[in-house]
C-alpha cells in the first residue's frame, strides 16, 4: 500500500498483519532454540557416573563393574595360538604359521623388508647390527641380530618380542599387525643368513650368477 506524506516522498509499508506474522515466527524460533538448549543441558547434567568414578552403591566402591569372566573384546577372539603368539603349547615355533596367507615367498620377504626398514631399522640398523640412527644419537644400543644367541632363536621368539616388547624395546602390536610381524620375522631370518652365509649355501646356478659366469 502506497502513501504520500507531506514532503511528497513515496514510502512502502507492510500490512500490520504481515508484521505481526514475522514477529510471531521469530518468537517461536527463539523459544524453540531455548527449549532445545535446556534439553541438551539436562542431558549433560543428568545423574551419571563418569569413567572410574567412585561409587558407594557397590561394595568395592567403584562405579565400573568388572568384566564377566571369559569376556573377549570384539575382534580379539584369537583362536589361532601360533599366529597370534608365536608359540605352540607354550614353546616358540620355528616356522611360519600355516594358513593366513603366510607361505614363504619373495613377496612376503619384500613386505618384511619394507616393514623392517620403517619400524625396526631406526634402532637395529638396516643390516641388523644394532647401529641405527637412534643409537647414533645416544640411545641404548640393541644387540646385533648376528650374535649366536639370536641366530639360534626360533622364529616365534622374534614375533613375541615385537608383540610384547623386551627390555628397552616397546611393544609394536598396535603399529604392526600380526601378519606383518611374521613377515618381519621371516625377513630377519633371511638377513641373518645373508650375513653368515657361505658360498656353498648358495645354489649352484645362483652362485654362477654371483661369480659372473654364464
Amino acid at each position: 500500500m502506497t502513501f504520500l506524506n507531506n514532503s511528497t516522498e513515496t514510502t512502502t509499508r507492510r500490512p500490520r498483519s504481515a508484521r505481526h506474522g514475522w514477529r510471531r515466527c521469530a518468537l517461536l524460533a527463539a523459544a524453540g532454540l531455548l527449549l532445545s538448549g535446556c534439553d541438551m543441558l539436562d542431558m549433560y547434567d543428568q545423574p551419571k557416573y563418569r569413567t572410574f568414578e567412585a561409587c558407594d552403591f557397590f561394595a568395592d566402591g567403584s562405579s565400573a563393574r568388572p568384566l564377566v569372566p571369559g569376556t573377549i573384546a570384539r575382534g580379539q577372539l584369537h583362536e589361532d595360538e601360533v599366529f597370534y603368539t608365536g608359540r605352540r603349547d607354550g614353546q616358540f615355533v620355528n616356522e611360519l604359521p600355516s594358513g593366513n596367507d603366510l607361505e614363504l615367498s619373495a613377496e612376503l620377504l619384500q613386505r618384511g623388508h619394507q616393514r623392517f626398514d620403517i619400524f625396526c631399522a631406526n634402532c637395529h640398523g638396516q643390516a641388523g647390527y644394532g647401529d641405527g640412527m637412534i643409537v647414533q644419537r645416544g640411545f641404548r644400543r640393541p644387540p646385533s641380530f648376528h650374535i649366536d644367541r639370536l641366530r639360534n632363536m626360533p622364529l616365534g621368539y622374534f614375533f613375541d618380542v615385537m608383540t610384547n616388547g623386551f627390555g628397552a624395546m616397546p611393544t609394536y602390536n598396535l603399529q604392526v599387525d600380526p601378519r606383518d610381524r611374521w613377515a618381519i620375522a621371516a625377513y630377519l631370518r633371511a638377513l641373518q643368513l645373508s650375513q653368515n652365509a657361505r658360498p656353498d649355501d648358495v645354489p649352484a646356478d645362483e652362485r654362477k650368477k654371483l661369480e659372473g659366469q654364464p
